[in-house]
């Protein structure tokens, strides 16, 4: 049954597109362009890592296996702690001072990141994997503020493109990533060269410091702006109990008159007080499938998904779209491996977000989703099965064409969606919690696909294994495994609900009285209705 609606509620429901709230996309998005960068660009740079702090007279150095674990795994771990401490965090201080915290970690820790120091190999990768724990744990408090705080800003109409635009500044930052791997490596390439089989050359080791600190920069410019934008409607008024606080902001920010009505006030006070917490019955009842509709969807994704981004180098050798290590300098390596993955990048992964943002209000973030994980599966099976087709015989074009395509739908599907769902149906003063769990189960995902791939994706053949691996079940099966993934995150899908074009509140479920269902209902002045019991209790019938 319907319940009172707070009237700045309503207002931010209802209200028009403003450059308030493009400025609040970019002011989000930027940090999840600093997050792309941040936690991608290492993968252009790991191979040269393994150049210059693992000698080889033998041939080009390369990271031992423990150590280019670490290296990838240890910033995921710390995107892990990060989403569920800041998830909480923001639903507990609220939104804004969580926010900026975030930032202030990924500035720090990038920089930190560059200037890894120590007298030999393990003390320099034991302070890199120690600094960028640390900005995994910024970035990963951005994932569940972000979304929460684009979410309340937002107007039900198009709020579901807001949100994908922010997500989509992810593809930007690994555009950025590229773009600035390729240019550093182009620079210090024209300058500096080195022979095939070796990497030891002095200015080499500036290359990885630069392309890891510039990714501070995004993050310092817009912490000023962060910190100058309000707290959120929703929290505010939901949670702080202060409605006329909100009214203002909003007033400020939106250029429209907000009035607090008392009635409103008062009646929505009394009849959503907090009834269940997380671990309460009530929220398993509500929420529990929703929950494990989005934990369980952004974790098989995950899986995919990150195997295919961090290993991208690897496949591309293995299709010969690379030439082998032995026959490029470090520096032409990184800048190889930068361009390879920058054209990906340009022409499948960025498309695909900004189709995400045209199209959520209209077909829906469900729809887009089963779309997403369909295809990718599809096109992940045509990759596998007929794999030996592919690296042979001058196919590898139709490779790159089918692997692009699952990153086109990976984005024009769950990778956007599977963000933008959790912010969306949770109640006001758990929302941002939940979205943390959710995030936080996709990263568990990201951990398992990345260890799982680097392993099982070693050959079967010993003496084609690399280094520090043992035998695993091949690039064929490993893929055929990613296949099966897709497909399971599709079953999960039919977890969530459809949220396109419904309030925050009835999403949530906010604005029910189940207890009070089929109770005699009278109109109110400002045309709301509420149960005739409440409206006794409250003195406020005519």
């Amino acid at each position: 049954m319907p319940r009172y609606q707070l009237e700045v509620l309503s207002t931010l429901d209802r209200a028009r597109l403003q450059l308030y709230h493009f400025t609040a996309i970019v002011i989000a998005g930027m940090g999840f362009f600093t997050d792309a960068y941040d936690l991608f660009c290492i993968s252009t740079v790991t191979r040269l890592l393994g150049r210059i702090y693992y000698f080889d007279q033998k041939g080009p150095g390369k990271l031992p296996a423990n150590v280019s674990a670490a290296v990838y795994a240890v910033a995921l771990c710390g995107t892990f702690a990060g989403q569920l401490f800041f998830g909480w965090m923001g639903d507990k201080l609220g939104r804004k001072k969580a926010y900026g915290i975030t930032l202030l970690l990924m500035v720090v820790a990038s920089i930190a990141s560059g200037l890894s120091f120590g007298s030999t190999a393990k003390s320099v990768m034991t302070t890199l994997c120690f600094c960028r724990f640390w900005l995994g744990f910024g970035i990963g408090g951005d994932y569940p503020l972000s979304a929460t705080i684009m979410c309340e800003y937002a107007n039900k109409k198009t709020r579901g493109a807001f949100i994908a635009a922010v997500f989509a500044m992810q593809g930007i930052g690994m555009l950025a990533g590229g773009a600035v791997a390729i240019i550093v490596s182009a620079a210090f390439r024209s300058a500096y060269r080195d022979g095939p089989r070796h990497s030891t050359t002095r200015e080499a080791d500036y290359v990885w410091r630069i392309i890891l600190m510039l990714g501070a920069i995004p993050a310092a410019l817009t912490y000023h702006w962060r910190m100058r934008m309000p707290e959120t409607a929703r929290y505010t008024a939901l949670i702080e109990k202060d409605e006329k606080r909100a009214a203002a902001d909003m007033s400020k920010v939106l250029h429209v008159e907000i009035k607090v009505n008392p009635l409103n006030v008062q009646g929505f006070r009394r009849i959503n007080e907090p009834r269940f917490g997380l671990f309460s019955k009530e929220f398993a009842r509500r929420h529990g499938w929703h929950l494990l509709g989005t934990t369980s969807t952004w974790f098989f994704f995950d899986i995919a998904f990150y195997s295919q981004n961090l290993f991208q180098k690897d496949i591309f050798t293995a299709v010969h779209w690379l030439p082998r290590p032995e026959r490029m300098d470090a520096i032409e390596e990184v800048y190889r491996i930068a361009r390879a993955q920058t054209i990906i990048t340009l022409c499948s992964t960025v498309p695909g977000y900004w189709f995400t943002v045209v199209f959520v209000d209209h077909i829906g973030r469900k729809s887009i989703q089963l779309m997403g994980f369909f295809f990718m599966t599809i096109f992940m099976f045509t990759l596998a099965i007929p794999y030996h087709h592919w690296i042979s015989g001058g196919h590898q074009t139709g490779f790159l064409v089918l692997y692009s395509l699952t990153f086109f739908f990976s984005n024009f599907g769950p990778n956007a969606t599977t963000f933008i769902v959790p912010a969306e149906i949770f109640p006001a003063r758990i929302r941002s919690t939940c979205h943390g769990i959710s995030a936080a189960a996709g990263k568990a995902g990201a951990i398992i696909g990345y260890l799982g791939f680097a392993y099982a994706a070693q050959s079967t053949h010993r003496q084609q294994v690399d280094p520090g691996y043992h035998k695993g079940i091949g690039m064929k099966h490993s893929l055929l495994c990613l296949a099966v993934t897709n497909a399971i995150g599709m079953l999960c899908t039919f977890l969530i609900p459809e949220t396109k074009g419904k309030s925050l509140e009835e999403l949530s479920r906010e604005n029910e009285d189940e207890e009070n269902e089929g109770i005699e209902v009278k109109h109110t002045h400002s045309g709301r209705t509420a149960p005739i019991e409440q409206l006794e209790n409250l003195n406020l019938l005519e």
